[in-house]
């Protein structure tokens, strides 16, 4: 599904200047990717909209930009956004720009089709091993979601990803021998008891483990441009104009 969304593009940048938009009841943004990066201000109402309709990287956005400089029709992802956990407002959002004429990678959502699996029916119990599927396609063969029949599983039986129907024009980025979804058989009631007791013994035996050293956590998809378009906001004055909400996005985070 492809959205519309008007944005004006600002030349103010940092906190204070996105904490004066949420005053007034807009929300700051930003553009990246394909070379540029342009700091916008949008209406609530429009990108509200979407969030309710689809939210997350798959969300197809046609953007018509107010006071750019080029190209005033462009095509994005909303690729990332903040909300205030309080009052529930959106802080913050990021839309990464895309050419149409060269594939994409986002993660598209499960949906489950044909009715109760047949082992539900007879008491199995449903697990969705996997909510969303990495895939890649050229932004208009985008899917808003990838359909699975499970209606023929039995008790014990599942459905890995190679199982998975291809649609064209779409290729799966996920390990084929991944389990997308299956049904378990029921716990009898003596094995949930040694389950249970065999889990408290383990609780109290366990003992703290020694901590050796702090990890790095790998970011995830399309960071990279992100911390590029972070890296210029903090700049503030860039000659070129290109800046990102590394500010607002503290700002952002303060307010959770």
């Amino acid at each position: 599904m492809k959205f519309e969304l008007a944005v004006t593009v600002r030349e103010t940048t940092g906190k204070g200047a996105a904490r004066q938009l949420r005053r007034e009841g807009k929300i700051p943004g930003v553009l990246y990717g394909q070379g540029e990066c342009l700091m916008l201000t949008i209406e609530p109402d429009s990108l509200v909209k979407i969030l309710k309709a689809q939210s997350g990287g798959s969300a197809l956005v046609s953007l018509t930009l107010t006071g750019a400089k080029s190209k005033p029709n462009r095509t994005a992802l909303l690729r990332d956004f903040q909300v205030d956990p309080v009052e529930g407002n959106v802080l913050h959002a990021d839309l990464f720009e895309i050419s149409m004429n060269k594939p994409i990678r986002v993660k598209v959502p499960l949906h489950l089709t044909g009715g109760v699996p047949a082992g539900v029916k007879e008491g199995g119990i449903l697990h969705h091993n996997m909510r969303e599927l990495h895939i890649e396609c050229l932004p208009d063969a985008l899917p808003d979601f990838i359909e699975v029949d499970a209606s023929g599983l039995n008790i014990s039986q599942g459905l890995h990803l190679k199982d998975v129907v291809v649609r064209e024009g779409i290729r799966y980025l996920d390990d084929p021998e991944q389990m997308v979804v299956s049904v378990a058989a029921p716990i009898t009631e003596a094995k949930l008891e040694s389950l249970l007791a065999s889990g408290t013994a383990g609780a109290e035996g366990a003992k703290e483990p020694e901590v050796a050293g702090k990890g790095k956590v790998e970011g995830a998809a399309g960071g990279e441009g992100a911390k590029a378009g972070a890296a210029a906001e903090a700049k503030g004055g860039d000659k070129k104009g290109a800046a990102a909400p590394k500010a607002e996005k503290k700002e952002a985070e303060k307010k959770k």
